[in-house]
């Protein structure tokens, strides 16, 4: 420490209060420093580090760009597992998404059976499938489906557990629109109710054929749900707030676009047009890909639900999704087809039958 020569009492004390600003203002840069060299080797470097001891001009490789691009991550979807749930479907593909390992898990609705107004049997069936989707290590984000919101009582049990029935969040700079396409208004919400009540009473004597055929599914809600101007102000707002991520991915259960009067959807899809999205959706049981506004907008199948061929390919699938700095990779994965390390299905697979197309599926 040097004190500047002829110096008084004051002025020494106040060549060590600086001496000490500048000497703290350096820890700290190191603890941060420190920090950030810690936090990059969890993430790992942006290049691998990778050593050949062999020193030959000739490889046994073609090249060493390894797909590893700094901020690339992926995430996984399921689809509807209720309308009449297959037992043990479900838990396998939690078990399965262990292995897969995914950053987080998404849904596109149909959590539970619902088909109650009461409360306690709603939080029941909550419990249990909390309890299931706690078998993941990733978090899993739940989207509400018409069998999770088509009731008062139902919307005022997600209310109590889960807080807004539409959200949004920001991971790695991509943007997730989770939409609520049970979005009606009370009174148009209890017709519906009714008229859906009166149907599934038959399917429940008849079978799922005879659902085709009910004035619940002649309604254009059945398809297509509903998109309130509330919610489509509040995603138009977000999405406004947002210009810059590399991707926006839409999640709902039903089809909005499907009916003719979808204005508060549309004026969602205007405010992403410039942007590249994808839009994921479930309901119909069965899969089915088409492109609109020249997006990818894929109608997800089942992970549990009864299947309907007439609707599309029918089979169980978990989706995996590959996000890149400007491009994005899909592929759906059979339950099937995702093994353990012994070569088998993990959990209980006797007895199920994922694909109907191999094998014949009961109704439920």
């Amino acid at each position: 420490m040097c004190v500047r020569p002829g110096g008084t009492g004051p002025n020494v004390m106040t060549s060590l209060v600086a001496q000490w600003r500048v000497l703290l203002l350096v820890a700290c840069t190191l603890q941060w420093l420190f920090a950030l060299i810690a936090c990059s080797s969890l993430d790992g470097p942006a290049t691998p580090q990778f050593e050949y001891s062999r020193v030959t001009a000739e490889k046994p490789w073609n090249h060493e760009n390894f797909d590893a691009a700094a901020g690339k991550f992926t995430f996984a979807i399921f689809s509807d597992l209720t309308g009449g749930e297959r037992v043990g479907v479900f838990d396998i593909a939690m078990a399965q998404m262990r292995l897969l390992r995914p950053e987080f898990i998404i849904s596109v609705g149909d959590l539970i059976e619902g088909e109650s107004s009461d409360p306690v049997e709603l939080a029941r069936q909550w419990d249990v499938f909390d309890q299931r989707a706690g078998q993941a290590l990733a978090p899993v984000f739940y989207l509400g489906g018409n069998h999770d919101l088509a009731g008062v009582s139902l919307r005022q049990v997600w209310a109590e557990r889960y807080g807004p029935r539409y959200y949004h969040f920001v991971y790695r700079n991509t943007l997730f629109l989770v939409l609520d396409s049970e979005d009606h208004t009370s009174a148009r919400l209890n017709e519906i109710v009714q008229l859906r009540e009166q149907a599934l009473a038959r399917v429940r004597t008849e079978g799922w054929d005879a659902l085709k055929d009910s004035p619940y599914t002649a309604l254009p809600e059945y398809a297509a749900g509903n998109i309130s101007a509330d919610q489509s102000a509040y995603f138009r707002r977000v999405i406004a707030e947002h210009p810059d991520v590399r991707w926006t991915f839409l999640l709902v259960h039903k089809a909005p676009w499907l009916r003719s009067d979808y204005d508060h959807f549309r004026s969602i899809e205007d405010a992403l047009a410039a942007r590249p999205y994808t839009v994921f959706h479930g309901h119909e049981h069965a899969y089915k890909h088409r492109q609109r506004n020249g997006r990818d907008y894929i109608q997800l199948a089942t992970t549990g639900g009864v299947p309907l061929p007439d609707n599309g390919q029918v089979m169980d699938h978990v989706t995996l999704v590959s996000v890149g700095a400007d491009e994005v990779e899909i592929v759906n994965l059979l339950l099937s087809g995702i093994l353990d390390r012994t070569g088998q299905v993990p959990g209980d697979p006797e007895g199920i039958c994922f694909e109907q197309t191999i094998c014949t599926v009961a109704d439920p």
